[in-house]
């Protein structure tokens, strides 16, 4: 589910760079109000429309999906280059860039505020990447060895995330300098060009990036599973039109309207969900079977991962009691009920706690059952 949600989101970003080159030729587009879902009809018409782009490609099949990520990996440096570039000429260098006065300084609006911004945000970007941390056997399932998947995530996620964090922190300072006020949404940013050319260019291109890392990590995963609760009946297709549906239905464009709530109320609060099943796995893979895997067990009915009935209790409940103590700092993040002061803090730490407890719990539940403790004899 939430990479289904991530679907809707990015499907969202694609479809407002659609709208927005449309805008330049139909500028009547900006001024059209707002239907009862709370986006315009052409915005909706966008949004649709890149929805069913998505969908054709899936129709497809994963082939089509990696020539896309042959396109994306270098067009995705280019324009971020081409943005910083922009940026550092228009602003005046990385001097007048980087030397904006922090908020939490003395004096500041937020001073004193640096470790309660700080600790959910770094919980928002654990719970950013513990997505593709828990799928991401989905593509090294490929690879040719263990040293070809190691060596490319080592080389590809931490320089690539490293430059584009950078990229994002100078060009949002620079439009304070330009603007006088931050513009983190780049679909908005990349509006601000002057030429026609350019802009259709840049937007053209966005949402061609959007279109490849949207199927790549939002899509086949999901899709994946829904095929896998029902083989006879869900085939790849078929589970990525499901993913996409469910997109649609969260309403994404909610989600990205505010900077807080996306961080705040999306990522920390999926985020006890995957540090739960990541603390499982851990504690499963490295101190209950010692990093031993026995690979035709798990598919088996009498192998070792067949548990009471293809159900695994001590993970269920392990799952449950490290969500718990996150769910009324949600509740009270989404305004749907009153935490204490004690949840509301516990819920910026979200993935850190529900990560420790259940990786806890589901060791010592293991160790008090026999058949969930055994340590398979094939590697």
């Amino acid at each position: 589910l939430v990479a289904c949600g991530w679907f809707g989101i990015q499907t969202w970003i694609g479809g407002w760079a659609i709208f927005k080159i449309l805008a330049i030729y139909f500028p009547s587009w900006e001024a059209a109000p707002p239907l009862a879902a709370g986006i315009s009809g052409p915005q909706l018409a966008c949004f649709l429309f890149f929805w069913a782009v998505n969908m054709a490609v899936i129709y497809k099949g994963i082939e089509s999906i990696r020539i896309l990520l042959d396109i994306k990996a270098p067009l995705l440096i280019v324009l971020g280059l081409a943005l910083l570039a922009w940026a550092y000429r228009q602003a005046g260098g990385f001097g007048p860039m980087l030397g904006q006065p922090s908020h939490f300084v003395p004096g500041g609006p937020k001073e004193g505020q640096f470790w309660a911004v700080f600790f959910p945000s770094l919980t928002g970007m654990i719970g950013f990447w513990a997505t593709l941390s828990l799928n991401i056997p989905d593509f090294t399932r490929y690879a040719r060895t263990q040293r070809d998947q190691m060596l490319g995530q080592t080389l590809g996620l931490p320089t690539t995330m490293a430059l584009y964090s950078f990229i994002g922190v100078a060009v949002t300072s620079a439009t304070i300098v330009l603007y006088g006020a931050p513009i983190w949404d780049p679909v908005v940013l990349i509006t601000r060009f002057k030429s026609p050319v350019v802009l259709t260019v840049s937007l053209f291109s966005l949402c061609l990036a959007t279109l490849a890392t949207n199927l790549a990590a939002n899509v086949v995963s999901p899709a994946n599973d829904f095929a896998n609760l029902w083989p006879k009946r869900i085939s790849f297709r078929t589970g990525g039109l499901i993913t996409g549906l469910i997109g649609i239905l969260i309403q994404p464009w909610k989600l990205v309207a505010d900077p807080s709530g996306y961080i705040f109320t999306w990522l920390v609060g999926y985020s006890a969900l995957l540090g739960s099943i990541g603390g499982i796995l851990i504690a499963d893979y490295y101190l209950i079977r010692k990093a031993t895997l026995d690979l035709p067990g798990l598919y088996r009915r009498e192998g070792p991962y067949w548990f009471s009935g293809g159900f695994n209790v001590a993970a269920i409940v392990a799952l449950a009691l490290g969500i718990l103590p996150c769910v009324p700092g949600f509740l009270d993040v989404i305004k749907a009920a009153s935490a204490p002061p004690f949840f509301k803090a516990l819920y910026h730490y979200a993935w850190f706690v529900s990560f420790g407890i259940s990786s806890a719990v589901y060791w010592g539940l293991s160790r008090l059952s026999p058949q969930t403790a055994a340590v398979p004899e094939a590697a």
